[in-house]
């Protein structure tokens, strides 16, 4: 279908909507259609303006969540349902439904590395660093060459900054910014991680970076409202590190 092949392109808010449009077209083909359910069900949680907060999140995630109720309802083997659903519940601040999912969806298809690198980063979330990074190696290890590869990277680098290794998270960062530097967050975690090692200046030029893709998220404040988890163990973590390296770098609290 075009829409798959639309979506596992980067992302970018062109190819999300092309990719949008021909899932809708495939559904209003095939009503019945399980796959058209699945698709459109992803792109409406996985588009760029899924970042940082939009008008629009609450409205995608619950057509989404409709969609993926559906496609389970007359296929509850799909692993990419469940892959899926584990994305919504994320979202919807579900964590452990979110696990669950995911590990549904693994194992229905061990060699998904899209469902690895989504367990890991709902790992990291639940404030289990160490578990996460096992997830997101493997899905390296699956797909190196994979479009969204540079997501890995970004998460493994915030897992091992939460850890306290510095070091590995700045490479791992700088390389997942190598790789797609479009993502505002890396420039802003990296931000993170080099203020933490003292690197005053790189971790400016991180942050402005980052803030000049994103400008409404300028201060702490702004950014902690678009977080996803409310697990105490990952704002503990995050805390003391990403916050703390942020502010060495310069963001305000306001």
């Amino acid at each position: 279908m075009r829409g798959w092949v639309l979506s596992s392109r980067m992302a970018s808010a062109t190819t999300q909507d092309e990719a949008r449009r021909a899932f809708e077209r495939a559904l209003e083909i095939d009503p019945e259609s399980v796959d058209a359910r699945i698709g459109l069900g992803e792109v409406l949680v996985s588009g760029e303006d899924m970042e940082g907060g939009s008008n629009s999140l609450h409205q995608n995630i619950t057509r989404a969540e409709q969609l993926l109720f559906e496609a389970l309802e007359r296929d509850p083997t799909r692993s990419r349902a469940h892959f899926v659903m584990g994305l919504i519940r994320r979202w919807q601040g579900r964590l452990p439904d979110s696990k669950i999912e995911l590990e549904a969806a693994i194992a229905l298809d061990p060699n998904q590395a899209s469902g690895h690198r989504q367990l890991g980063v709902t790992l990291m979330f639940l404030g289990q660093p160490a578990a996460a990074i096992l997830q997101l190696e493997k899905s390296t290890r699956l797909s190196p060459y994979d479009p969204f590869i540079a997501l890995n990277f970004n998460a493994l680098g915030r897992c091992h900054l939460f850890l306290g290794h510095v070091d590995e998270a700045i490479d791992l960062l700088r390389k997942a910014r190598t790789t797609s530097p479009r993502y505002y967050f890396i420039h802003l975690n990296l931000a993170a991680a080099l203020g933490l090692r003292g690197d005053l200046d790189e971790a400016r030029a991180a942050l402005a970076e980052g803030v000049k893709l994103r400008p409404g998220l300028n201060s702490l404040a702004r950014l902690r409202a678009t977080v996803v988890s409310n697990n105490v163990e990952y704002l503990r973590l995050r805390e003391k590190t990403t916050e703390v390296g942020l502010r060495k770098a310069g963001m305000p609290e306001e």
